[in-house]
């Protein structure tokens, strides 16, 4: 996924604040579901972030161009782990690993279901 880097993703010096590289990934996740006309909340539960480990390499500035790529890197009966890595001129940037559980709508983990199992290696295995 493509992402511009607008003003409202800086600091002061035009630099992208750390945190924006963790909603840019989020969005590029979104994305995925988006593109298949579903959406990440699914009939019986949602996923949480659970553990996400960082390695910011180089900062991106205003009006940058990033490409996010996802890969699915593990996958356990209630949690399963990415690794999303975002490029500016296919040079990376930030890399994260990222452990999302599945969850009830009331906040309990549950297991992930064969359909759901599915739907995560369409969405993310290349």
């Amino acid at each position: 996924m493509k992402i511009r880097v607008y003003y409202e993703d800086t600091d002061a010096g035009g630099v992208v604040y750390h945190s924006n590289y963790l909603n840019f990934c989020e969005r590029a996740r979104s994305e995925l579901f988006f593109k298949k006309g579903l959406t990440p909340v699914l009939e019986n539960g949602h996923f949480v972030a659970k553990k996400i480990e960082a390695d910011y390499i180089i900062s991106a500035k205003l009006g940058d161009e990033l490409k996010v790529k996802t890969e699915l890197i593990e996958m356990k009966g209630a949690s399963f782990k990415l690794l999303q890595t975002i490029y500016k001129e296919n040079k990376k940037i930030f890399e994260m690993k990222i452990t999302l559980v599945y969850i009830t709508f009331g906040g309990k983990p549950q297991k992930i279901t064969k359909e759901v199992k599915d739907l995560l290696l369409l969405l993310f295995v290349n």
